[in-house]
């Protein structure tokens, strides 16, 4: 058996269904933890079957509660609790440095920024390492080991207590900590965005150093992969229309974008 069928058991074990995955349904599985989602017609060609049988293989990795069924093909599962860090770093990471160049773009020599935690903050702070005389403060201990490769770069890493699963400091003392400082910018992501514009996640913890990341900053952007229109958690964190601007790796959806335009919230693309 491979690692990845193992892993596809044991996960559909976890949801109360014992199945075995046929080796097709295992290299979906793969595809759709390494980019987020699957398009049915997509694997159909990859896999020279029919749409049907693609199909069918969606629904059965949904009845295992290994996927949910969306528009055209199917998402990772979501709940209350957050994918792993390393499942996530590997996740669009392409797009991810696309738009974490797009970010650092924007981001002027000679400024300060507050970088919180998620992957593509650190594909933004690895677009950093050229920029010259600049400030970053982070709870992200991730981003504070990228940017030690820049030495015009002045680094302040937050205290708080450390979340060994992902190298985030958070908690009271982070947020307090963050509250010391007004930056020309804050960078942040997001688990999830739902379709009104409201930045979700799964940590309230986390939700409290981000707000305070917001308030202590002159201008605040999201970045974040289209993906994470596909995705949900409980906990609210911000609306787009709280922030200056958002760097993402597709158009956002006709209403969303709207809403973006009227709020003002500018929409960045990485081609």
């Amino acid at each position: 058996m491979t690692k990845a069928t193992a892993c596809g058991i044991s996960e559909a074990a976890e949801w109360g269904n014992h199945v075995a995955l046929s080796f097709r349904q295992t290299e979906i599985l793969d595809i759709a933890r390494t980019e987020g989602r699957v398009v049915v017609e997509a694997l159909a060609e990859r896999f020279a079957v029919t749409v049907q049988t693609i199909r069918r293989d969606l629904s059965d990795l949904s009845d295992a509660g290994l996927l949910d069924r969306v528009h055209g093909g199917a998402v990772m599962r979501t709940g209350v609790s957050n994918i792993g860090y390393e499942e996530r770093r590997r996740m669009n990471d392409g797009a991810k440095a696309a738009i974490g160049r797009l970010c650092a773009q924007a981001i002027p020599d000679n400024s300060s920024m507050i970088l919180n935690l998620g992957t593509t903050t650190e594909a933004v702070a690895r677009e950093l390492l050229n920029h010259r005389n600049i400030t970053v403060i982070t709870n992200n201990m991730n981003v504070a080991n990228i940017l030690v490769a820049n030495e015009s770069c002045e680094i302040v890493v937050a205290g708080g207590a450390l979340r060994r699963s992902d190298g985030g400091l958070v908690g009271e003392l982070t947020t307090e900590f963050i509250g010391q400082f007004k930056a020309d910018y804050a960078v942040i992501g997001t688990s999830a965005l739902d379709a009104d514009g409201d930045l979700l996640d799964y940590d309230l913890a986390e939700v409290r150093v981000s707000r305070a990341i917001i308030r202590q900053s002159r201008q605040s952007f999201l970045v974040s992969d289209a993906s994470k229109l596909t995705r949900s958690a409980p906990a609210r964190l911000a609306s787009l229309g709280d922030l200056d601007a958002m760097f993402t790796d597709q158009p956002l959806p006709e209403g969303l974008a709207q809403k973006c335009a009227e709020w003002g919230t500018a929409v960045h693309v990485a081609g």
